[in-house]
């Protein structure tokens, strides 16, 4: 199994970028909450030991880490909530919420390392994305790790306003539960209407909970 390295980040030293933020997003896939995005610049001389796509992590490494990371580098976190995924389709959310995160970072920087295949064409700087990059490289891996954890978080406050939908270890994915909960219980103003399990108890009339 192979790990995250400075591959990517020594190659755009090595061709002048004198700052290079790693850029991943969380939440695509859940029927609630927002989509997350983190950019994080390294500190060469600090980075954390233990650095892995932050699904290879336990939810305590994960916090070990995420406080480490916000500790060494510079981190900038957004969220893109439920109103602006409903008017832009997830996959606009998650670039946008990519495209704010870098853009908070001071001074921004001269290249963005994205995960995935698309890379957002509102980036303030120049940008290059990598497959599974939160498996190969160590920036990436960072920026999965924080904007996980953020978005966790997120998700355990509102499971306490909503309860009954598991989404303090769900994070709003559609787990068997989740998907009870919204037949039992209704949907939420946190939910994303425009996906399917969601729309699906809309059209059956289901009244949202207050």
């Amino acid at each position: 199994m192979t790990t995250p390295d400075l591959t990517f980040e020594i190659a755009a030293w090595e061709a002048g970028a004198r700052c290079v933020a790693g850029v991943d997003e969380v939440g695509r896939g859940p029927l609630a909450g927002p989509v997350t995005a983190a950019a994080v610049v390294l500190d060469r001389a600090a980075i954390p030991a233990g650095l892995n796509d932050s699904k290879m992590l336990s939810a305590r490494r994960r916090e070990v880490l995420a406080e480490a990371i916000l500790a060494t580098a510079q981190v900038a976190i957004v969220h893109v909530d439920v109103e602006e995924i409903e008017r832009l389709n997830i996959l606009g959310a998650a670039q946008l919420a990519m495209v704010r995160a870098v853009a908070q970072l001071s001074p921004v920087p001269d290249l963005a390392l994205v995960d995935g295949n698309r890379l957002p064409a509102a980036l303030p700087c120049a940008g290059q994305t990598l497959v599974k990059g939160d498996a190969r490289c160590l920036s990436i891996a960072a920026a999965s790790i924080v904007a996980k954890v953020a978005r966790d978080r997120i998700m355990v406050d509102l499971a306490q306003q909503h309860p009954g939908y598991g989404w303090e270890h769900n994070a709003g994915y559609p787990t068997p539960e989740h998907k009870r909960a919204l037949q039992n219980l209704g949907v939420t103003p946190h939910h994303r209407h425009s996906f399917a399990p969601v729309r699906n108890i809309l059209y059956q009339g289901k009244s949202p909970s207050p």
